[in-house]
């Protein structure tokens, strides 16, 4: 039996054997990250930079950009020098540091997702009281919620799971994830199991609960409202409802890539899926944002180009205020 403070390194084994191909790999991987960093970056200084999109809904928006920043650097950096070594080992502290990264930025996102729909919720169902609703003050402890909360959950998860013994150090994925570690253990992780559990309905199931009976509430407003209000409606909702199903979907596979041995699955669709959970939301959604909804993509235009048309201190109201 081999005590988890004997244990200084673990071996990442999901890794394939790709020869030189590993230089095309790394340029490919290099532009995703880069395309990834660029994007958000854009967003948020467009965001922070107009006043007229100081808020609730593009302050959201800028916490969610800054959250995929954070989720992205701590996958590609350390999936780069992968791809380059011949040996995938990564040490055991570096491996809870990227444990950590990643599951509070899953948990933030969804956090995230769940307030920006809420605000939706009061934008579309109540618009006369949305400015008494949605205040600073308000809008200040919600954006800290989603982020104390995964940073606390996520110290207690690796706290259970860093002095378990184990009889092994061999991760079958390309990055380390904290149920392979518990998988490894010798020891009972009956304590762990059960926390796994609240987490996963803290942190997932309740989100999506509130996103659920948002939406369903925004639906019968809109079918009871106008047709220039529904498609008010309509346009702004559509980016964040695709951002939803894309990050569910990607953390269902997670789940049961996890939780599951997945044999039927090609090894290098297997790898690909794994990454999607931290790839494509990060890239996916400055895109969905940046182009859909026409206030960021003006004022972005107007960033880019030097712009300054328009009346100085001019405020944009959420897509369906009017």
């Amino acid at each position: 039996m081999i005590n988890s403070t004997q244990v200084i390194y673990f071996t990442l084994s999901a890794y394939l054997d790709i020869g030189q191909s590993k230089y095309l790999y790394f340029m490919l991987i290099m532009c995703l990250y880069v395309l990834i960093v660029g994007s958000n970056v854009l967003l948020i200084v467009v965001i922070c930079v107009n006043r007229s999109l100081h808020e609730p809904m593009y302050i959201f928006l800028c916490s969610l950009f800054v959250n995929q920043l954070y989720g992205s650097s701590g996958l590609f950096p350390f999936l780069l020098v992968q791809i380059l070594s011949d040996v995938h080992t990564v040490s055991a502290p570096l491996c809870f540091l990227q444990i950590f990264c990643v599951y509070t930025y899953a948990s933030v996102e969804i956090l995230s997702l769940a307030i920006m729909s809420y605000d939706r919720y009061v934008a579309i169902c109540f618009p006369l009281q949305y400015n008494t609703i949605m205040t600073g003050r308000k809008v200040f402890l919600l954006i800290a919620l989603t982020w104390i909360f995964p940073f606390l959950s996520t110290v207690v998860l690796i706290s259970l799971s860093a002095p378990l013994q184990l009889c092994g150090n061999i991760i079958d994925k390309v990055y380390c994830g904290n149920y392979s570690i518990v998988k490894l253990s010798c020891s009972n992780t009956s304590i762990n199991n059960i926390y796994g559990l609240i987490l996963t309905v803290l942190s997932i199931m309740a989100p999506l609960i509130l996103i659920l009976y948002t939406y369903t509430k925004i639906l019968e407003v809109c079918f009871s409202a106008t047709k220039q209000t529904r498609q008010k409606a309509i346009s702004t909702c559509t980016p964040h409802l695709a951002s939803i199903l894309n990050f569910c979907f990607s953390c269902c596979f997670q789940i049961l890539q996890s939780r599951f041995k997945l044999s039927s699955v090609p090894p290098l669709l297997d790898i690909i899926l794994s990454l999607y959970f931290l790839t494509c939301q990060p890239l996916l959604n400055p895109v969905l944002y940046g182009l859909k909804i026409s206030t960021i993509r003006d004022a972005g235009k107007r960033l880019l180009c030097g712009d300054s048309a328009g009346p100085s201190g001019e405020l944009i109201s959420s897509a369906f205020h009017a």
